[in-house]
């Protein structure tokens, strides 16, 4: 019996007769997320029956990754499906799911999952009431609408929150789009978002910001040389964590600080109040990690607060 209605009827759902092991997936949100999840489910085997998307880019990307799938109206498409993919923007996905329940769109028996990091099982209650198996399914990597997306789902953690009973499910959702799962408290959910938006995102902004002042200073193809420093630092933090910090914050040299914040202060001065914000959370991490002792420390931090309030006053 394939894995998918094993799990199913684990799950309590209908009857391996009812519950086909090619399910029929109906996506909602055929942006960047949604097109590669349906791709890969329908590697899997499973049958995208349907996909809704109101903007150019996701019609042209759900013909370019789910060929010769209908683009419906959102209810039209839990119509159509066993399991049903939310793929769509965080703050637009309570309101989606409630109003499909409204409109008596969602059906007992219905998987559904979203893959929103930000957003755990308490979204997806009022089609849970209606009797929809929910499941939260996000894929913990960065997708751009480039090419290569479809192929970053192999190997992808998924930040998974179910009901106990449901975890055979979702694992082999997971499994099945060529992810790795690891669960998610409900109440951690948030928090992991965080993490992910302050590793992820917060990253390329912090690239961009050296970038830029790199060609300030005159260098024409700043990501040559941030390349290999970059990736270096990488490494050292995913293996070392704090140990792996180098720099004139690890070795307390308040003087070097000083000067970055004075030139940035002249040349860049939209880059001040990053660079102090940074540097701060660096020192605090330097000192409660003991790579700066306390008299190392506190000159960079009184440094760093002059340095705040003054950004601030202008």
């Amino acid at each position: 019996m394939p894995a998918v209605r094993r799990t199913v009827r684990a799950a309590g759902l209908p009857a391996a007769a009812d519950a086909p092991a090619r399910l029929r997936v109906g996506i909602i949100g055929a942006g960047r997320v949604g097109a590669v999840i349906g791709a890969a489910l329908s590697a899997a085997g499973h049958d995208v029956v349907a996909a809704s998307g109101l903007s150019t880019a996701s019609a042209e990307r759900a013909a370019r990754l789910l060929p010769g799938v209908p683009l419906l109206p959102a209810d039209q498409v839990v119509a159509a499906a066993d399991l049903v993919v939310l793929a769509v923007p965080d703050d637009t996905l309570s309101g989606l799911v409630a109003g499909l329940a409204e409109t008596g769109a969602w059906r007992a028996g219905q998987l559904a999952f979203h893959t929103s990091g930000a957003h755990g099982l308490a979204v997806l209650a009022p089609a849970e009431r209606a009797g929809v198996l929910p499941l939260a399914l996000h894929p913990a990597m960065t997708f751009t609408g480039a090419a290569e997306d479809a192929d970053r789902l192999i190997g992808c953690p998924f930040g998974v929150t179910s009901h106990r009973a449901y975890r055979p499910v979702a694992e082999t959702l997971v499994l099945e789009m060529g992810g790795e799962p690891f669960f998610v408290a409900e109440a951690d959910r948030t928090l992991y978002h965080a993490a992910l938006v302050t590793g992820a995102n917060h990253l390329v902004t912090l690239v961009a910001e050296a970038a830029d002042l790199l060609r300030t200073a005159g260098v024409a193809e700043p990501g040559r040389i941030l390349a290999p420093l970059l990736t270096a630092a990488l490494d050292n933090g995913l293996r070392r964590g704090d140990r792996g910090l180098t720099g004139p914050v690890s070795r307390g040299d308040v003087g070097t600080v000083g000067r970055h914040l004075e030139t940035l202060a002249e040349r860049a001065p939209e880059s001040v109040a990053a660079y102090v914000a940074m540097a701060r959370r660096t020192t605090e991490r330097a000192l409660a990690a003991g790579r700066l002792k306390r008299h190392e420390g506190a000159p960079l931090l009184d440094l760093l607060a002059t340095s705040h309030d003054e950004a601030g006053s202008r």
